[in-house]
């Protein structure tokens, strides 16, 4: 079947290199009218159109005819490459006017002063049906992952007596750090030893001094 027979016509219009309006037209429709007004269904300012409504697109047994206003520039692009200048020579005529083809994979560029008319095949509900199956798979891998993630953690987490057993290493390392620092200061020792007499004698306070009841500090 050709793909081209059900697709639609899609058309951009540019302003130099800003989007300002996009249009999207079924396969039902056989022709697509273009006119510098809001109500036409293509409202095509700023393009010398020979008449209004003018007949932009029409349905052929292979897709579509692309009919070309005088004084535009037409390039053509072919699976996304750069844009190459359509020669008047590649233009067929119907009915006494310049057309093309759009051929599948290809896009269109009708051109006059800043304003740029992008012409392609709309195959936005092809690509639906071909990618569905594909995004309600992504959507179950990353379903599963989020509810997995939980699990993972309780039977891959740190096990509570290994956890201790590290803490007490570290408590252990710390106070061996510190044991080999006292020592390199000196502080391991006593400047003296201290007599037993001295470590059994009660701590002197001096004489005992007895204070009036009437004493006040000023």
């Amino acid at each position: 079947m050709n793909r081209q027979v059900n697709a639609g016509l899609f058309c951009e219009l540019y302003w130099g290199t800003s989007l300002a309006e996009a249009w999207s037209f079924g396969p039902e429709q056989p022709r697509v009218l273009a006119a510098p007004d809001e109500k036409a269904p293509l409202p095509l300012y700023g393009f010398t159109l020979p008449e209004e409504p003018f007949v932009l697109a029409e349905r052929t047994e292979r897709g579509y005819r692309i009919f070309v206003p005088p004084g535009v520039k037409l390039e053509r692009s072919t699976k996304g490459d750069a844009f190459h200048e359509v020669l008047p020579s590649q233009l067929v005529q119907h009915e006494g006017r310049a057309t093309v083809e759009l051929q599948e994979g290809t896009t269109l560029r009708l051109t006059e002063g800043q304003l740029h008319l992008l012409v392609q095949h709309s195959v936005a509900k092809d690509r639906v049906g071909q990618f569905r199956l594909k995004d309600f798979a992504w959507l179950g891998m990353v379903i599963i992952l989020f509810l997995s993630a939980p699990v993972g953690f309780l039977i891959a987490g740190p096990d509570p007596t290994r956890m201790a057993e590290n803490n007490a290493r570290a408590l252990a390392a710390a106070k061996e750090k510190d044991l080999e620092r006292r020592k390199a200061l000196g502080l391991d020792t006593p400047l003296r030893p201290i007599p037993e007499a001295e470590k059994k004698q009660k701590p002197d306070g001096g004489p005992q001094v007895t204070v009036p009841a009437s004493l006040s500090v000023h």
